[in-house]
């Protein structure tokens, strides 16, 4: 009998360091681009993931055909939103990021949307909104990318670097 558990533990530790090993990646970048964190100094994006993946390696048995990277992206939007709005303390983020300049939400919404490719009923799903106040959304986190506040340069926030702040993988 202790001898399956330990061989049951074994294959669970195995196949989560492989999905590890095949998705941190990603993730880390969904999580830096939500955190608005330099990708080389991103302490609040690795707290983030790490704490999205212990969650899904201690569910890993319970998952029964559900995607695992699914369910991390999920936890990691769910931990993101919890600790920044409403009223959480941190409205924006504070580095050079493009996506600094707009609210958790927008860029929560816009980096699974755009991103992460989550369908809008899906992000709406999840953040207990409906698909029009995602659509807003979104479209609101976008003029405010590509048609900067006053007072900020215009160049610093053109459509490239948009694109490539939240396409870059």
């Amino acid at each position: 009998m202790r001898g399956r558990q330990t061989s049951q533990g074994v294959r669970r530790a195995r196949e989560f360091e492989a999905f590890v090993a095949g998705a941190a990646g990603r993730l880390l970048h969904a999580a830096t681009l939500l955190t608005a964190e330099p990708p080389d100094d991103n302490p609040r994006a690795r707290r983030l993931l790490t704490l999205a993946l212990a969650h899904t390696y201690a569910s890993w048995d319970r998952l029964r055909g559900e995607d695992p990277y699914d369910r991390t992206r999920r936890e990691l939007a769910l931990r993101f939103a919890r600790g920044t709005w409403p009223g959480r303390g941190r409205s924006r983020a504070s580095s050079g990021s493009v996506l600094a300049a707009l609210t958790p939400q927008e860029r929560l919404v816009l980096v699974l949307r755009l991103f992460e490719g989550v369908a809008e009923e899906q992000t709406a799903a999840l953040l207990g909104l409906s698909a029009e106040r995602v659509r807003a959304i979104c479209a609101r986190a976008m003029t405010n990318l590509l048609r900067p506040a006053r007072g900020r340069a215009p160049a610093a926030l053109g459509t490239e670097a948009v694109e490539t702040e939240v396409t870059r993988s």
